[in-house]
């Protein structure tokens, strides 16, 4: 085996990030402050976020009350923001915000402290505690900025949030059927149509609510039976007036004709 032999190449690029980590190294011990910062807004202008943010980090009490603490500030929330820090990002935006309500910068910043808490939003079956914030947030800009372009984009990720929500109480009133919990199953479908009228899991929720009103009535006491029984009719009169062709409408019927059935009797 012949071992390879490195090129001159290699020890140029070895020879520059030596020397680059050592200069880093040697400004972070640095007390030249305007040197910190000009060398943290070219790291921030390369795409270093990470080195930038360490030396904004050290400058940040010393700017404190100057002009450049704005700009500082701005760009301090953008490096949290580009490490996909989304939390910390959201931070740092909204405080900008209060801090310089006046600045040029105010409307973005209120934009990305929203727009960060959308990023955080989990899957629609995890603690949907954090996408309830993102469209508190959202819509919140939309408030304070009526007028602003981003009011377009800012419905669009209420609507997809919003999205993650319906799915949510649409599975879990699922399970609930499934469960053979049929009040519980009763109680979410009717909050899902309440909270979500044009919902996309409409005719499935209507479909749902018929099964689960019939068998509550099925599985009732004698003095229960009649009033659920009652309901479940009611319940498939909504289902087919709204959607009359639908692919569930022969099971539906199924538990409506059971229904009278037992009304007759």
């Amino acid at each position: 085996m012949f071992k390879k032999i490195a090129t001159p190449f290699f020890f140029i690029v070895l020879f520059v990030v030596t020397n680059s980590c050592s200069k880093y190294q040697k400004l972070m011990k640095s007390t030249d402050f305007e040197e910190k910062y000009e060398m943290a807004v070219v790291y921030y202008n390369q795409g270093d976020y990470y080195k930038a943010l360490q030396l904004f980090d050290a400058v940040l009490p010393f700017y404190r009350g100057t002009d450049k603490a704005e700009q500082l500030s701005y760009y301090y929330a953008y490096c949290h923001y580009q490490q996909g820090d989304h939390v910390l990002a959201s931070y740092y935006f909204k405080r900008f915000t209060k801090n310089y309500p006046s600045s040029k910068y105010a409307e973005e910043c209120y934009y990305m402290s929203a727009y960060c808490k959308y990023l955080d939003s989990p899957v629609y079956s995890l603690d949907p505690t954090s996408t309830i914030e993102a469209i508190n947030e959202l819509q919140l800009f939309i408030d304070v900025f009526p007028n602003s372009e981003r009011i377009t984009e800012c419905n669009r990720l209420i609507d997809e949030l919003n999205g993650k929500l319906e799915k949510k109480e649409f599975v879990i009133a699922e399970m609930y059927l499934k469960m053979e919990d049929y009040q519980a199953a009763i109680t979410t479908f009717n909050n899902l149509l309440k909270d979500y009228p044009d919902t996309d899991y409409k005719e499935k929720t209507l479909f749902n609510l018929t099964k689960a009103y019939y068998f509550y009535a099925l599985n009732s006491i004698e003095t229960k039976k009649k009033e659920r029984f009652q309901n479940a009719v009611v319940a498939y009169d909504t289902f087919v007036s709204t959607f009359p062709d639908s692919g569930y409408l022969k099971q539906a019927s199924g538990y409506y004709n059971n229904a009278k059935k037992q009304l007759s009797n």
